[in-house]
């Protein structure tokens, strides 16, 4: 397999240099964390259940006019994005009760919101993300107003059609994080939808059920991680043929 040099690797992904420049190759391991690392693990095949969704729904919002940086997936495990500038702020769309939330303001999980709310967290591990306001992310230089606008406004229309969508296949979209990234072409920048999208940042539950199908299993030690990310593959009508079979990383230069 073709050698590439390493340029970043987080919890879930690796980020190598891509095949152009402007280029990056995403590869999404089977890795697991919850509560800014301090819970470890491996659910199998989640690499390549993420690579897949997070492709699946990057094209869906693609077509309705969401800038992203996804280009193309390359195969079970990567995926083509274009190289972004990280904002180093996660976007938290809540519809439902759930998580920190919850304990935060003591509601019940699965109480219903009066309407969607976004929270802003600082990416920082160190500091365990902490929440932050408009003021302090416009005050401390981590993104203009302008920026922070056009973040609202997209995670707004991401929640939109994402409710939509995974209610028609049967799942609730209680919250979900986005990351967003600053795209410049020649002189000109425009905010993207960076990152991914999948079990592993979107809290999905069965409508009927309320059966959680995602990485609330792991951080709760619910049992069947697995299943249920396969689960939410299934209903989007996109798991691999004979499940999710691995492949193996590519080659580094440290």
């Amino acid at each position: 397999m073709t050698r590439r040099r390493r340029i970043y690797e987080g919890k879930a992904k690796v980020l190598f240099e891509g095949p152009e420049p402007g280029t990056l190759v995403q590869y999404f391991k089977d890795d697991a964390s919850a509560f800014n690392n301090q819970k470890k693990g491996v659910i199998t095949g989640k690499g390549v259940l993420n690579n897949r969704i997070s492709e699946y729904l990057m094209s869906r919002l693609s077509e309705i006019g969401v800038p992203t940086h996804f280009v193309r997936r390359l195969n079970m495990r990567e995926q083509l994005v274009r190289e972004v500038e990280i904002i180093p702020i996660e976007v938290v769309v809540r519809n439902v009760a759930a998580g920190s939330l919850s304990k935060r303001f003591g509601i019940p999980e699965g109480t219903p919101l009066p309407r969607s709310i976004i929270e802003y967290y600082y990416k920082s591990d160190e500091l365990n993300d902490p929440m932050v306001s408009e003021e302090h992310i416009t005050a401390f230089g981590w993104a203009a107003p302008a920026d922070l606008d056009d973040m609202v406004a997209l995670s707004l229309r991401v929640n939109d059609y994402l409710s939509g969508l995974f209610l028609g296949n049967g799942l609730r979209l209680v919250d979900f994080k986005l990351e967003f990234g600053r795209l410049w072409e020649n002189d000109e920048m425009r905010i993207v939808l960076a990152d991914e999208i999948s079990p592993d940042n979107c809290r999905l539950w069965d409508v009927k059920t309320n059966e959680k199908l995602d990485k609330d299993r792991f951080r709760q030690d619910l049992g069947k991680v697995e299943e249920a990310y396969q689960e939410v593959a299934r209903r989007l009508g996109i798991l691999p043929e004979g499940g999710p079979s691995d492949v193996k990383g590519p080659k580094t230069l440290q």
